[in-house]
């Protein structure tokens, strides 16, 4: 049997509900928002349902005469038998009926259901599994736009101005829809500008002229919204440890600038039709220096696109992010940023090392390991060394030696515990523990590279693996 998915309308409309436990009540919290007028009929109706504002609560048992008037009546019993025969009861007065746990006797079943102002979404596997209708539910629910409700009443209003003012039916289907895709891109509702950006663009697609008397810039070109960029994290080490706002960013993304150090199957999740540029750097060798990163960001938000700028770790922890979304801003580019993991807490944890734990480490500090002006690093290394707590470097491991040497220099005991990770978040990781006074020897030993992470501190000798 196959189940069309109709739309009704049941504001107003009485609904029954038999039944006066948890499963009614179930049903009962589905329909609230679609403004029903409902009836509770039981022989015991529970507290819960009681509280339950707007709706009509009648204890005793049910006779047929309390479906007169009815649409729809939902039989929500522990009793099979008698769901069956209230079910009977209402085909024969032609009133749709639901009742739980017996498809042959449903007129309609109840999906999973997603409602967001307007939009509702219903998702049904005919019974077979509730789970799966769920989770595919819950799925899409999460590629949405956060501000969905607000779109969606946007879109609605500006209807019938468009309308009044668009003579041409194509023309007019053609602005609804590119309107619509550019609120989804940018996650939320246009401003004016950029919906009078949107009908020269539809309007000079169509005629092949400016039908809106925008201005134009002076080649003759029309001057269309800027884009956005999302400075995103992607974690560490691994895709799974993108957080989700991020991995949904990526979905939507028209362009997609990333760096080293990105998982590749991160890229499994664009659109085929996302631009995918490259702007790595590793060991001082950069495919693109920071002012052109800076200016290709600029002109893709220029162009009108959803940006993101893809960064291992976390974007503001030593990734110029900041420099990025100062740059951005300062050139009247909307943006916004996801965090991300950042390996200074994920990789030591990766490897049982907490960089804070209870009578051990009540503070950690992170600091770069690379810089311009290394010998100015040094001597705040050598300040910091009469520190408590756990330190942690990033992009240190050609230093080590000079790192090693500050913090003793510093009066940090060379007997300090130390610890060197690298390698992936899987059995390829390798970790080599030593002191202040061994690690550099142990680490050229073992043939550990980078990238790697840099641990001191009593931490170290924590071992939670």
């Amino acid at each position: 049997m196959g189940y069309f998915p109709f739309f009704i309308d049941i504001k107003g409309k009485k609904g029954l509900v038999i039944g006066g436990g948890r499963i009614a009540e179930h049903k009962i919290s589905k329909l609230l928002a679609y403004e029903p007028e409902l009836t509770v009929v039981a022989r015991k109706v529970s507290d819960s349902i009681k509280s339950i504002e707007g709706i009509n609560i009648i204890e005793r048992e049910f006779v047929n005469s309390d479906l007169d008037g009815c649409s729809f009546c939902i039989a929500a019993t522990d009793d099979a038998k008698f769901n069956a025969y209230v079910a009977g009861v209402c085909r024969k007065y032609h009133i749709f009926i639901n009742a739980v746990d017996d498809k042959d006797n449903c007129d309609f079943l109840f999906p999973s259901v997603y409602k967001a102002g307007d939009l509702s979404i219903g998702i049904s596997t005919q019974g077979a599994s509730p789970y799966v209708a769920a989770d595919i539910k819950n799925r899409i629910a999460q590629e949405l736009p956060a501000d969905i409700e607000d779109i969606l009443m946007y879109l609605g209003s500006i209807r019938d101005s468009i309308k009044e003012n668009v003579d041409d039916a194509s023309m007019r289907a053609d602005i609804f829809k590119e309107a619509a895709r550019k609120c989804m891109v940018l996650g939320r509702e246009l401003d004016k500008d950029e919906l009078q950006d949107v009908i020269n663009k539809v309007s000079e697609r169509i005629t092949g002229k400016d039908n809106t008397n925008a201005e134009t810039k002076a080649d003759g070109k029309y001057s269309y919204s800027k884009g956005k960029v999302v400075i995103a994290g992607a974690g560490c080490g691994t895709y799974d440890l993108i957080t989700v706002r991020a991995l949904n960013a990526i979905k939507k993304a028209q362009v997609l600038v990333y760096d080293d150090l990105i998982d590749n199957r991160l890229m499994e999740f664009c659109v085929e039709s996302c631009e995918k540029i490259y702007v790595g750097k590793r060991n001082g060798r950069h495919s693109m220096a920071q002012e052109e990163i800076n200016e290709l960001l600029l002109k893709k938000a220029n162009e009108g696109k959803l940006v993101v700028r893809l960064k291992g770790g976390d974007p503001y922890v030593f990734g110029r992010g900041g420099e990025e979304m100062l740059y951005l801003k300062s050139n009247g580019i909307e943006t916004e940023e996801i965090p991300g993991v950042t390996s200074a807490i994920a990789v030591p944890a990766m490897a049982g090392i907490p960089v804070t734990h209870r009578d051990v480490s009540r503070s950690f500090s992170v600091v770069t390991g690379h810089t311009k002006d290394m010998d100015s690093l040094y001597e705040e290394i050598r300040n910091s060394a009469s520190m408590n707590g756990t330190c942690v470097y990033l992009m240190g491991l050609t230093h080590l030696a000079q790192i090693t040497e500050a913090l003793v220099s510093g009066g940090k005991p060379k007997n300090t515990p130390a610890a060197v990770i690298t390698g992936g978040f899987d059995d390829t990781y390798r970790i080599v523990k030593g002191t202040l006074a061994d690690i550099e020897l142990k680490v050229r030993e073992a043939g550990i590279t980078s990238p790697a992470v840099i641990v001191t501190g009593e931490a170290v000798n924590i071992n939670l693996k």
